[in-house]
C-alpha cells in the first residue's frame, strides 16, 4: 500500500500534468509497445517522488501489462534495496556516495546514472512568523548546529522573539538530509529536538501548526503548500525557477536523479521502455510539479546514454 505522501504527491502532480498535457491522448509518448509485459520496481528519495509516481501515473496508462512500483524509503534506504539487488531503479536527491557506489561494486551491480531535473531545498517557516524573511548559511548552521543549549529565535538576532525555535528535519535516510548537513553543518550533527521524517507532508503539517516552527524540503512542497508557509530567502535570494535553473539560489540548487541497473536495461525491455518514458517525460513533468526540467539537450544526452546501454 502506498502511504499517505505518496498519495498526496501522486495525486497533486498528475492533476498539474494532465491539464499540462491534456492527459494521455495529447502526450505523444503514450504508445502502448506490443507484447510488451512485467514488472519494474524503484525506491529511493522522497523528493523525487512528486515527479516519478506521477510519470508512472501516466506509464500505467500507455502500457497496461507492466506494473511499475515505486517506494518512497529516502534516498539512503533506496540506496540500500538497489544494493541488495531488489529493486531495478532507485531515485535519488542528491549524487551517490563513495560507499554506496563501494557497496554496489561489491554487489556486482553496474548502474547508470540519470539526471532527472533540479531542485532548490528550502527553507520555510509558518505564516504567522513576521520576523523572519531572510537567512544567510550562517545563521542556518547557528540555529540547526547541536550545541546543548535550546535554540531561540532572539539567539540569531536580538530583534526576534526570545522563544525557542522549534525544527522540522528529513529523516537521516533523506538525500535532503545529507545534503543540507553537507552544505550547513559540515562535522556538526543536527540539532536534537528536531522532529524527522521521511514524510516531507508530516514536515509540511508540523510547521503549518507552529508559529516558531522551522524546516526544509525540496521546492516542489513548498509550491504545493506556498499559501500555508512562508519560504525563508538565503542572503536575500528568493527560491524559485528562475534563481534554480542559474544558480543564483546557492548554496540550495541541486540536480535530481535516477540511478539504474544495467544488468535490468540489458535483461527486461519492460525496465528499458519505462526508463525511456522516464527520460521522454521528466522535464515536463518536472515543470508540472514545481521543479526546474532541464535543457532539452541534457535529455537528447540521457536518452543516448540509455541506448548505449547494451
Amino acid at each position: 500500500m502506498k502511504n499517505m505522501k505518496t498519495l498526496a504527491t501522486l495525486g497533486l502532480a498528475c492533476s498539474i500534468f494532465l491539464a499540462a498535457c491534456g492527459g494521455t491522448e495529447g502526450n505523444t509518448s503514450a504508445k502502448t509497445s506490443e507484447g510488451l509485459s512485467g514488472s519494474v520496481a524503484g525506491d529511493g528519495s522522497s523528493t523525487v517522488a512528486p515527479i516519478m509516481e506521477a510519470i508512472v501515473e501516466e506509464y500505467a496508462q500507455a502500457e497496461k501489462d507492466v506494473k511499475v512500483s515505486v517506494g518512497v524509503s529516502g534516498t539512503g534506504g533506496g540506496f540500500e534495496k538497489f544494493i541488495a539487488g531488489s529493486t531495478d531503479f532507485s531515485n535519488a536527491s542528491r549524487p551517490i556516495k563513495d560507499e554506496e557506489k563501494a557497496k554496489l561494486d561489491e554487489a556486482g551491480v553496474d548502474y547508470t546514472e540519470l539526471k532527472l531535473a533540479n531542485d532548490g531545498l528550502t527553507i520555510v517557516v509558518n505564516k504567522e512568523n513576521t520576523w523572519v524573511d531572510s537567512l544567510t548559511v550562517e545563521d542556518l548552521a547557528k540555529m540547526w548546529a547541536e550545541d546543548g543549549t535550546a535554540k531561540k529565535w532572539s539567539d540569531i538576532n536580538p530583534s526576534w522573539p526570545a522563544e525557542e525555535i522549534v525544527f522540522y528535519s528529513p529523516g537521516t535516510d533523506s538525500g535532503t538530509y545529507d545534503y543540507f548537513n553537507e552544505v550547513v553543518l559540515g562535522d556538526a550533527d543536527l540539532v536534537k529536538s528536531a522532529t524527522l521524517s521521511e514524510d516531507d507532508n508530516v514536515l509540511v503539517t508540523g510547521i503549518k501548526g507552529d508559529k516558531n516552527a522551522i524546516g526544509f524540503f525540496g521546492y516542489a512542497y513548498y509550491e504545493s503548500n506556498k499559501d500555508s508557509l512562508n519560504a525563508v530567502l538565503i542572503d536575500g535570494v528568493e527560491p524559485n525557477a528562475k534563481t534554480i535553473e542559474s544558480g543564483e539560489y546557492t548554496p540550495f540548487s541541486r540536480p535530481l536523479f535516477v540511478y539504474v541497473s544495467n544488468a535490468a536495461l540489458k535483461e527486461k525491455k519492460e525496465v528499458r521502455n519505462f526508463m525511456e518514458y522516464v527520460i521522454d517525460n521528466a522535464g515536463e513533468m518536472a515543470k508540472a510539479v514545481g521543479y526546474v526540467q532541464l535543457p532539452d539537450a541534457d535529455y537528447e544526452e540521457a536518452r543516448k546514454t540509455l541506448d548505449s546501454v547494451k
